[in-house]
């Protein structure tokens, strides 16, 4: 990494921080170079990656990319744009919490400003125990390269049915004194929970993803909520389009469109 990469990388870190001291803010996730050149136009001051519109490129689904497939995905949105891009880590593509630290410090070499760390291996919930170690282990990989890289600590509450809101909030409590940064429980979506977590894990900020894009993101914002993410939302908008075009040409194949 040259001087001035080297520059570029710490002022887009430190910028991505400073949006998470106060106030609220939109962070929409990219899945291409041409969809991470159109939110850097359209006035987004960042960006995260989705592990579902990164796999859809490649013609696959979400969780079937491996680790090195990701950090070329991470490289590349990188340098795409001059916004600090937050990475869909998923769980570190490994269960061990030493592994998980081999993985995050390849991450932080992409040049991202942060990145998730999730509790879900692909197949199970770790045990709170476990993730809580896989977690401190990502911190201290973390710190040991580049401290000011945000870790986001992800609770995928709605891999397990019998999850509680209370459990979901008691794992972001462990994550946050575990050195996340930022606390992320994708469908923790009602304004009591997303209220109890936010004061919860305080003075930390939370993220919730949004899938409907309307009036009801300010109400998060009112609740207390740093920043709203959309997964895989934008992409998945897109494809569908996409798939109502073609379907459409195709009609005309066989004249069911004449």
């Amino acid at each position: 990494m040259t001087d001035q990469s080297s520059a570029d990388t710490a002022e887009k870190r430190r910028a991505f921080r400073n949006l998470h001291e106060s106030g609220f803010f939109l962070l929409p996730n990219a899945w291409d170079r041409g969809s991470a050149v159109r939110l850097a136009k359209l006035g987004f001051n960042a960006i995260a990656s989705t592990s579902a519109g990164a796999a859809w490129v490649a013609g696959k689904e979400d969780g079937e990319l491996g680790l090195e497939a990701i950090l070329d995905h991470l490289r590349m949105l990188v340098a795409s744009t001059d916004l600090p891009v937050n990475a869909d880590f998923e769980n570190g593509f490994a269960d061990s919490p030493e592994d998980v630290a081999r993985n995050v410090a390849l991450a932080v070499d992409t040049g991202v400003a942060a990145l998730s760390i999730e509790d879900w291996s692909g197949a199970a919930m770790y045990e709170a125990d476990r993730a809580v170690e896989r977690i401190a282990a990502a911190r201290s990989a973390i710190d040991a390269l580049d401290p000011t890289v945000m870790l986001i600590g992800r609770n995928e509450n709605f891999r397990d049915p019998s999850m509680s809101v209370g459990a979901s909030i008691a794992r972001a409590v462990a994550y946050a004194d575990a050195g996340a940064d930022c606390l992320f429980v994708p469908f923790i979506l009602d304004r009591g929970a997303v209220a109890e977590l936010v004061s919860a894990v305080a003075p930390k900020p939370v993220n919730v993803v949004v899938h409907q894009y309307d009036g009801g993101i300010r109400v998060f914002a009112e609740l207390g909520v740093r920043r709203c993410s959309v997964g895989g939302s934008l992409a998945r908008t897109t494809w569908a389009a996409f798939d109502a075009a073609a379907l459409t040409l195709k009609r005309y194949e066989a004249g069911d469109g004449c």
